[in-house]
C-alpha cells in the first residue's frame, strides 16, 4: 500500500515557557503512538516533533490512507452458556452474534478453546481498517486530552456559546497527509493547510504550506520562524558563543541549560544582542547579579575568563530590526532598577550584624509541630557542638557557624531571593569580620544540595551540615512525616544521602546509630524514638546509592546486613567482599556458611563456647584446630583494617568446613554433645561474618 508523509500543527496563543519542551514532546509522542496503535505507520516510519511559543506539531513519514484489515478473534461466551444440550444456539448467543453484525449461519464456524478451567466460544472475523481520517481524528482527541498539563483554560469559541479547555486557546490546526487535507477537527477548529508566522516578521499571512514535507522550511521563509525546538536551541547557543567572542577579552556565557531551554521557548527566530550596565554594579555579590538578570529577565550574563562576572550580558530577543540599538536600550533600562534593588539590599543588609538578626529567627515559623528557626537553630547548634567535641575539632568556631547558618533567612537579600540563602550569610560574615572558617561553613551547611554537588570545604562546615541535616531527619521521622513513594517534601532523601556522602567521603570516625541517638535529647518531648526507622532509612539510601556505583546487590547485601556504624569502612568492606567471591573456596564458604545462619536461627540463643573434651569426631577435631589457627589471625587483620586479607585467611577454613558436615551430625541426640557442636559452628560464624555476611554471596 502506498504511503505519504504527514504534518499535524496545532496553532495556540503563546504557550507556558518552561513547558514548550515537554508539550513539544509529548505531542509528537503520544500523536505517533496512537497512530501506530491503529496500524496507520509502518516500522520504518520516523518521527519529528516541533515546538515554537506559538505551535506544537509533528511530522510523519510513511502513513498509510487507510490501515490494513486485521484477523480478530473474539472471546463471545463460555460454551455451555452459548450452546443448549443439543449443541444448538441459545438466545443469549444469537443476541451477541447479532450485536456483531453476524447472525446464525455464523454459529458453525464458531471455534472451541479452553478458557481457564472451562470452554468458551470464539468468532473470527476481519475488522476494516481504519481510514487516515478515522485514525487521526481519534489520535489527535487522544493527544490532547494526554498532554502533560497542570492546568487548563476554558475559553470561548467563535460562536460564541460553546467553550472548550486547553492549555492555552488554539486558532488554528494543519493536518496534511502529502499535499491533501485531511479533514479532522478538533478545540472548535477544522483542519487546512495553512498556518500564521512570526507576529512581527513574517512575509506573508497567512502562511501557505505546500505539502507535509515542507512545513519547516517554508515557516522560516515565509514566516520567519524556526520551528523545531533543537534547532532553534543550537542557533541560540551558536550566537551566545558569537556574540561572546565578538565581546573579547575571553569572557564566555554563563552555561545554563535550563535557561537555554526556556528562553528557546520564548522565541520564535533568536537574535542574541549584547548589552552591559554601570560597572558600579559590580560592587554587590556576582551571585545577587546572575540571578537577578537569570531569573527575572531570563538574561545571559557573560563571565571573564577568571570566572568574574562582566557588566556585559546577552539578550535573545525575537525580533531582528536593522538598527537594534533601541533594543538594546530598552533591555539595559529594564535591568538597571533590578541592579539597582540587588545593590540596595545588599547596602541594607550590611548595616546590621547577623548576630543582631539572631532573636529574628524566633519569628520565623520551621514547622507547627518542631516550632520556630530559632529553636531549630539551638537544637542544630546543640548537635554541632557534639560532634565536633568527638571530632576534636573547633568548638567555638562550630557554635558560631551553627548559630548564625540561618541568620540570612531574615535579610533582604534572601527575602527577595531565597535561593541565595547560605551565599549571602557568607558574604555578610565576611563582612561582620567573623573569619573564613565560620564564613565558608555558613555557605556550606546546605551542602551537599543535590547529587553531585560538593561538600563542605572545611572541617567546621562539614560538623555544621551534618548537624542540620540530622536535625531535620531526626525530627521529621519523630514526628512521623516520612516518605511516602515518590513524595518526599521535606528532601528526607537527599538528606540521609548527604549525611552519607559526608561520613563516607571525609571518612569520619562517628558512628551512625550514636549520632542519631544522640541527635534526639535535643528536641525534648516534642518527638517519639525514631532512631531505629531512621537508621534502617539511611542504610536503605546507602544500598541504593551503592548499586548505583557499580556493586552488586549481593556484595551490598552481604556488607550492610551487618549494619556497620562506621560508614567510611564501607567502601573497604565491598572491596574485600568483592575480592573474597573471586576466590576458589568462596561459593562453598559461602553456602556453609548460610547452612549455619540457619542451624542457629533454629536453635536459638547458642553460645560460642567449645568444651575440647566433648569434641568426638575427628572432623568436629579438625576444624576447632582449625579455628583456633586461622581466627587469631584473621581477626587481628580485620582489627587493622585490612579487611581483605581477614577475608583471605578464612578461605583456609574450606576444607575443614566441608569435612565437618560430612561427618558430624550437628544435632546430636546427646545435649552436651548438640550443645557443644552448635557453639562451634557459632564461633565458625561469628569469625567468618565480621566483614560481612557471606551467607548473602550464597547462590
Amino acid at each position: 500500500m502506498t504511503t505519504k508523509n504527514l504534518l499535524v500543527e496545532l496553532f495556540v496563543e503563546e504557550l507556558p515557557p518552561k513547558a514548550l519542551k515537554k508539550l513539544g514532546d509529548a505531542f509528537a509522542g503520544v500523536l505517533f503512538e496512537q497512530l501506530k496503535a491503529q496500524g496507520l505507520t509502518g516500522a520504518d516510519s520516523a518521527l519529528t516533533s516541533f515546538a515554537s511559543p506559538r505551535r506544537l506539531a509533528a511530522h510523519v513519514t510513511a502513513v498509510l490512507a487507510q490501515a490494513a484489515d486485521k484477523a480478530v478473534s473474539q472471546k463471545l461466551m463460555p460454551v455451555t452458556v452459548g450452546l443448549d444440550a443439543s449443541g444448538n444456539a441459545t438466545p443469549a448467543l444469537l443476541k451477541k452474534l447479532q450485536a456483531l453484525g453476524a447472525d446464525a449461519s455464523a454459529v458453525a464456524g464458531l471455534k472451541r478453546a479452553p478458557d481457564g478451567k472451562a470452554e468458551a466460544l470464539f468468532y473470527d472475523s476481519n475488522v476494516k481498517g481504519a481510514t487516515l481520517v478515522e485514525g487521526l481524528q481519534k489520535a489527535l482527541l487522544q493527544t490532547i486530552a494526554k498532554l502533560p498539563t497542570d492546568k487548563n483554560m476554558t475559553y470561548q469559541l467563535a460562536d460564541g456559546w460553546s467553550d472548550v479547555k486547553f492549555v492555552r486557546p488554539a486558532h488554528g490546526l494543519v493536518a496534511l497527509h502529502g499535499s491533501d487535507v485531511v479533514a479532522i477537527e478538533a478545540l472548535g477548529l477544522k483542519a487546512g493547510n495553512s498556518t500564521h508566522g512570526h507576529r512581527f516578521e513574517a512575509s506573508v499571512d497567512p502562511v501557505v504550506l505546500k505539502d507535509a514535507d515542507s512545513y519547516a522550511a517554508t515557516l522560516k521563509k515565509d514566516g520567519a520562524v524556526i520551528a523545531s525546538f533543537a534547532e532553534r536551541k543550537t542557533e541560540i547557543a551558536r550566537q551566545l558563543a558569537a556574540a561572546a567572542a565578538k565581546v573579547g577579552g575571553g569572557v564566555k556565557a554563563i552555561e545554563d541549560d535550563a535557561l537555554l531551554d526556556e528562553v528557546t521557548a520564548l522565541v520564535e527566530r533568536p537574535n542574541v544582542l549584547v548589552c552591559e550596565f554601570e560597572k558600579e554594579f559590580l560592587d554587590v555579590p556576582q551571585e545577587c547579579l546572575i540571578l537577578t538578570m537569570k531569573a527575572n529577565q531570563k538574561y545571559f550574563p557573560l563571565l571573564e575568563a577568571s570566572g568574574k562576572l562582566s557588566n556585559k550580558f546577552l539578550v535573545v530577543s525575537n525580533i531582528s530590526p536593522a538598527d537594534a540599538s533601541a533594543v538594546i536600550q530598552g533591555n539595559e533600562r529594564v535591568v538597571r532598577p533590578r541592579l539597582a534593588d540587588a545593590k540596595f539590599f545588599f547596602d541594607q543588609d550590611r548595616k546590621k550584624t547577623l548576630a543582631s538578626r539572631v532573636a529574628g529567627l524566633d519569628k520565623v515559623v520551621y514547622h507547627n509541630k518542631l516550632g520556630s528557626q530559632g529553636e531549630r537553630v539551638k537544637r542544630v547548634r546543640a548537635i554541632a557542638e557534639a560532634i565536633a567535641n568527638r571530632l576534636n575539632a573547633n568548638v567555638a568556631d562550630v557554635q558560631r557557624a551553627a548559630e548564625l547558618a540561618k541568620t540570612d533567612l531574615v535579610t533582604d537579600m534572601v527575602g527577595e531571593f531565597p535561593e541565595l540563602q547560605g551565599t549571602m550569610g557568607r558574604y555578610y560574615a565576611l563582612n561582620d569580620g567573623l573569619g573564613a572558617d565560620v564564613a565558608d561553613a555558613i555557605e556550606d551547611h546546605y551542602k551537599p544540595r543535590f547529587a553531585g554537588d560538593e561538600l563542605p570545604r572545611n572541617t567546621v562546615g562539614v560538623i555544621v551540615a551534618l548537624a542540620d541535616k540530622l536535625e531535620t531527619l531526626v525530627g521529621m521521622f519523630g514526628i512521623g512525616n516520612l516518605p511516602t513513594g515518590d513524595k518526599d517534601p521535606f528532601a528526607l532523601r537527599r538528606h540521609a544521602l548527604g549525611v552519607i556522602r559526608m561520613l563516607v567521603e571525609k571518612d569520619l570516625p562517628l558512628d551512625l546509630r550514636e549520632l542519631v541517638q544522640g541527635a534526639q535529647p535535643v528536641f525534648g518531648d516534642k518527638i517519639e524514638d525514631a532512631s531505629t526507622a531512621l537508621v534502617d532509612f539511611i542504610y536503605d539510601r546507602l544500598a541504593g546509592s551503592l548499586r548505583e556505583q557499580g556493586f552488586s546487590a549481593q556484595e551490598v547485601d552481604a556488607v550492610l546486613a551487618l549494619q556497620p556504624q562506621r560508614l567510611g569502612d564501607v567502601a573497604k568492606r565491598l572491596s574485600a567482599v568483592r575480592a573474597f567471591a573471586a576466590l576458589p573456596e568462596a561459593p562453598a564458604l559461602a553456602a556453609a556458611n548460610k547452612r549455619i545462619s540457619n542451624i542457629l536461627k533454629k536453635a536459638q540463643d547458642v553460645d560460642a563456647h567449645v568444651s575440647e573434651v566433648l569434641l568426638k569426631e575427628p572432623a568436629e577435631v579438625a576444624l576447632y584446630a582449625a579455628l583456633r589457627d586461622v581466627v587469631p589471625k584473621a581477626n587481628a587483620q580485620f582489627e587493622s583494617g585490612d579487611y581483605t586479607a581477614s577475608l583471605q585467611s578464612l578461605a583456609a577454613l574450606r576444607a575443614p568446613v566441608d569435612a565437618f558436615f560430612d561427618g558430624v551430625m550437628v544435632n546430636a541426640e546427646a545435649t552436651d554433645l548438640r550443645l557443644n557442636r552448635q557453639g562451634l559452628l557459632k564461633s565458625l560464624h561469628d569469625a567468618m561474618n565480621r566483614v560481612a555476611d557471606l551467607s548473602k554471596l550464597a547462590a
